[in-house]
């Protein structure tokens, strides 16, 4: 689960990581009061959205005085903002974030995320603050700075210290690196207290006077996790999420929208991801991923069905269950009350291995569908029909 900016400080800021003095704005009333409560000759309005690159689409805007601040504020509020990770269809703006401008000295990145391959947090920094680490990372590898963490101990103190060493923080000013040293540790704290899967500080900076500052952070909760947190889980902000994402997980499906052209509908995430491959594989393009999970029934299958097609790009569906606590006859029938209830008119590629799986080839070969419900003999087979289908 993503959180905004001013969320994300906050919390931060509870672990004593230095953040700029700021507040969330609703409307333009509420920007100018903020602005003129910082008493600050420089002030930033910043766009909140959860997507990065905020600034290079015009979403941050540093103000000098109240008329600049009421200039940005009325062009930011209520902009439909484009950035690289938003998409061409880019995000509107309901919210903002006032607050004190500062003077940089020095820019860098830090992060603390989950190595899945090691199976450890790492901490990753670099001296190239300011940028997007993916170009960074393709660009000059080398500047780019990975801690990692034995989870039976923890970050220790010269890990942190050797880091403000690698950042070559000493070379501003030697009276940084304890600063430094301590931001780092309490963003680990909040990592590992707060059950993140993603803190990122870009930039974290070196002030003219002296102060190592976290000037924007995006904070990521680890989903599993969000029952330990209830205070976490009420800074969810819907509007920033795809409506078909939130309508699935109320009704606890696990749906992510796609580019493609071709609805996927799997029991478990494994197989899921291993039919878009093959789907891909075929010179296909999937829609989504879907898992309806191990307990799936008719309803939930009727649901899925209904999610996927309000995806006005989806030209044809291609349903892979492999059938263990799920029923292959159940999903059947699910599949052909789908038809009847939504009067669905594209066409279904249907694969059922497992339990009750000649049962579920029987419903459908006396359901009166026809070539609407195409059923194919393993995967392969069922790949290539849903992507010769959707051409």
């Amino acid at each position: 689960m993503k959180i905004h900016e001013y969320q994300a400080k906050l919390i931060l800021a509870k672990y004593g990581v230095p953040v700029p003095k700021g507040k969330a704005a609703f409307s333009l009333d509420e920007a100018l009061k903020t602005a003129d409560d910082l008493k600050m000759e420089v002030c930033v309005v910043k766009a909140q959205i959860h997507a990065g690159g905020r600034g290079k689409g015009g979403g941050v805007k540093v103000s000098k005085g109240i008329a600049a601040v009421r200039e940005n504020a009325e062009a930011i509020l209520g902009m439909q903002l484009v950035t690289h990770q938003t998409g061409p269809e880019g995000q509107k703006v309901k919210k903002l974030l006032i607050e004190e401008g500062v003077e940089i000295r020095k820019e860098l990145y830090f992060s603390v995320l989950v190595d899945r391959g090691m199976q450890r947090v790492v901490l990753l920094a670099s001296t190239e603050g300011g940028m997007d680490i993916e170009e960074v990372a393709a660009n000059s590898p080398q500047k780019i700075i990975k801690v990692f963490i034995d989870p039976s101990i923890g970050l220790r103190p010269y890990q942190a210290n050797e880091l403000a060493f690698a950042l070559k923080i000493h070379e501003i000013s030697s009276n940084l690196i304890r600063p430094a040293t301590s931001v780092f540790m309490s963003l680990y704290k909040a990592f590992v207290n707060e059950d993140c899967s993603l803190i990122e500080i870009n930039p974290l900076v070196i002030t003219s006077d002296e102060r190592v500052v976290v000037l924007d952070t995006k904070i990521t909760f680890d989903d599993n996790a969000l029952f330990r947190h209830e205070g976490n889980l009420a800074l969810k902000d819907s509007d920033e999420e795809d409506p078909l994402e939130v309508e699935a997980s109320e009704a606890g499906l696990n749906y992510i929208k796609l580019d493609g052209n071709i609805g996927c509908m799997v029991n478990g995430a494994g197989l899921a991801m291993g039919t878009m491959d093959i789907i891909k594989t075929y010179g296909g393009e999937p829609a989504n991923f879907l898992d309806v999970g191990g307990s799936a029934t008719r309803e939930t299958v009727e649901k899925a069905f209904r999610l996927i097609t309000r995806d006005p790009n989806v030209k044809c569906i291609l349903i892979n269950i492999f059938g263990g606590i799920v029923r292959c006859d159940m999903v059947a029938s699910g599949v052909i009350a789908a038809f009847k209830n939504i009067m669905l008119q594209i066409p279904v590629v249907l694969r059922l291995e497992g339990t009750n799986s000649e049962e579920a080839y029987k419903l459908v070969s006396e359901s009166g569908l026809g070539e609407r419900l195409q059923i194919a003999d393993g995967i392969q087979q069922a790949a290539k029909k849903a992507v010769s289908v959707s051409k």
